[in-house]
C-alpha cells in the first residue's frame, strides 16, 4: 500500500475515531444550542429544538454527564448556561458549579423549552432556534454529522448556508477534506492490508484510544449504571471471554449513566468506540499477544467499523453494536492468527448472527446488547479460525465479503425505515 493511500486512510480515522463526552446525540443537539446562543449573543428567552427521530430517540433516556439526570433538558440548560460551541462533542464537559447552575436555570426556565420531531428523511438533523426577549432570533443547523454545522443565521442575516444537498446519500459536510475522505471507496482487503502493514508510528495515537476507554470501564466496574459490567465481572471468575465482555460492557454502563469522563468514539458513537477499542486490547494482553500484534488489531477493529457503516449510515434503526462487533470479530480473528480469508469468515458469520439488532435509543441498557455482540464476536471468530464460515447461499451472506458487507448496508439504510418509525412510536407513546 502506498504512503498517498495510507494517509488518506489514517486521516478516515482520525476523522471518525474522536473524544466525545457523554452520549452523542445529547452532546450534538447541546452544541447546536451553544453555537445558536453564541449567535444570538445573549440568554433566550425561547429555545425551539427540531430533531431527526434518530437523534429524538437516542436522546429520551440517556444520562447527561455529571448531572445524575436524563434527557435533552439538561442538556439543554447545560449549552444556554455555560455552553462552548470550540468543545465540539466535549461541550457537556463542566466542573460541578457550572452543572449547578444549568440545575438552577432550567428550574426556572423549563417552560421556554420545545422539542419535538421534525419531518425530514436526513437521519442526524438538529435545528435549534433561540429567540430573546427582545425579538433577536438566532438559528442554528447540523445535520449529517455530529458536528457538522450546514446553517447558521442571525435575524435576517444568514452567516452559513450549506443547506444543498442536504439530503445527498452521502455524509459530505462541503469541506474538500471531507470530499476526499469519501471518494476513497474502502474494501475488506483495503481495510486488513491497512491494519497489518501499515508503519507503527502512524498507529500510535491508538494507545489513547486504550487509556481513555479503559477508565470509563473503570468507573463502569465501580456499579453504574444497568451494572451490567460489574456483574458481568464478578461471574468470569477469570474466564478470558467473560472477562473481557465485562470490562467492555462496564465502560458503556458508565457512558450511559453520565460518566464525566470522555471516551473515543467511532463514526460518531461513543458506544462503538468503546465496543471497537477495549475487547481487542484486553483479549490482546489476556492471550499474551505482542504490542504490535495489539495495535494492529485495534486499527483493524476501528477501520472495519468505520468501512461498515458507512453502508448502514450514520444513524439507523440498525444498532451501531453491528458493525462495531463485526470490527471486533475481525481483530479477534487476527489476534488468533487467522488469514485474511478467516477474517472474511468472521464478518460472514456476524452478519448472518446479529443483523437484525435495533436500535431502540441510547440508553442504560445499551451494556445488554453490547455483551450480546461481543459474545457473537468471539463464537463467529472461533469459527472462523477453524474455517467454518456461513453458506453464501444463507440470508445476507454471498461469497465475496463486500457484496455481503453491501447487504448489511443496506438493510440499514433502505430496509429498515418503517422499524425506524415504528420504534418512535412505541416509545413515545408509552404508558407508564
Amino acid at each position: 500500500m502506498d504512503k498517498e493511500l495510507r494517509d488518506q486512510i489514517k486521516e478516515i480515522m482520525q476523522h471518525e475515531v474522536v473524544k466525545a463526552t457523554g452520549c452523542t446525540e445529547p452532546g450534538a443537539v447541546a452544541l447546536c444550542v451553544a453555537k445558536t446562543v453564541e449567535t444570538l449573543g445573549c440568554e433566550p428567552a425561547k429555545i425551539r429544538l427540531r430533531l431527526s427521530k434518530n437523534v429524538f430517540k437516542n436522546a429520551m433516556g440517556v444520562g447527561i454527564p455529571g448531572t445524575g439526570m436524563i434527557g435533552l433538558p439538561i442538556a439543554v440548560a447545560m449549552a444556554v448556561t455555560h455552553g462552548d460551541s470550540r468543545r465540539g462533542l466535549e461541550v457537556l464537559t463542566m466542573p460541578e458549579e457550572q452543572v449547578d447552575d444549568a440545575k438552577r436555570w432550567l428550574a426556572n426556565n423549563a417552560d421556554c423549552i420545545d422539542i419535538s420531531v421534525k419531518d425530514t428523511s436526513d437521519k442526524l438533523y438538529i435545528e435549534c432556534e433561540c429567540v430573546s426577549a427582545i425579538t433577536h432570533s438566532a438559528v442554528a443547523v447540523i445535520a449529517k454529522r455530529h458536528t457538522n454545522f450546514i446553517f447558521l443565521k442571525r435575524d435576517d442575516q444568514v452567516l452559513l448556508d450549506h443547506k444543498l444537498g442536504l439530503f445527498q446519500e452521502q455524509d459530505n459536510d462541503d469541506d474538500p477534506k471531507e470530499d476526499n475522505r469519501q471518494r476513497i471507496e474502502l474494501t475488506a482487503r483495503m481495510v486488513y492490508d491497512y491494519a497489518t502493514t501499515a508503519p507503527l508510528d502512524e498507529l500510535e495515537w491508538l494507545k489513547e484510544t486504550v487509556e481513555y476507554n479503559n477508565a470509563a470501564s473503570e468507573c463502569g466496574l465501580e456499579g453504574m449504571g444497568l451494572h451490567t459490567g460489574e456483574i458481568l465481572m464478578e461471574q468470569a471468575r477469570g474466564d478470558m471471554v467473560h472477562t473481557v465482555v465485562a470490562r467492555t460492557a462496564a465502560a458503556s454502563d458508565a457512558r450511559m449513566d453520565g460518566c464525566t469522563r470522555p471516551v473515543y468514539s467511532n463514526s460518531g458513537s461513543g458506544n462503538q468506540g468503546i465496543t471497537c477499542t477495549l475487547p481487542p486490547y484486553y483479549y490482546g494482553k489476556l492471550k499474551g499477544n505482542s504490542d504490535e500484534q495489539i495495535l494492529r488489531a485495534l486499527a483493524m477493529s476501528h477501520l472495519m467499523s468505520i468501512y461498515i457503516k458507512r453502508g448502514i449510515g450514520r444513524l439507523s434503526a440498525l444498532c451501531g453494536i453491528v458493525n462495531a462487533t463485526m470490527g471486533v470479530s475481525a481483530a479477534l480473528t487476527y489476534l488468533e492468527g487467522g488469514t485474511f480469508e478467516q477474517i472474511g469468515y468472521a464478518l460472514k458469520n456476524m452478519i448472518n448472527t446479529i443483523a437484525g439488532m435495533v436500535c431502540d435509543g441510547a440508553k442504560p441498557s445499551c451494556a445488554l446488547k453490547m455483551s450480546v455482540g461481543l459474545y457473537s464476536a468471539f463464537v463467529c471468530a472461533e469459527l472462523a479460525v477453524h474455517s467454518r464460515v456461513v453458506d453464501s447461499t444463507d440470508g445476507l451472506s454471498e461469497s465475496d465479503i463486500d457484496c455481503s458487507i453491501r447487504n448489511l448496508g443496506r438493510l440499514g439504510k433502505e430496509g429498515m425505515n418503517q422499524t425506524d418509525d415504528m420504534i418512535l412510536d412505541i416509545m413515545t407513546h408509552k404508558k407508564n
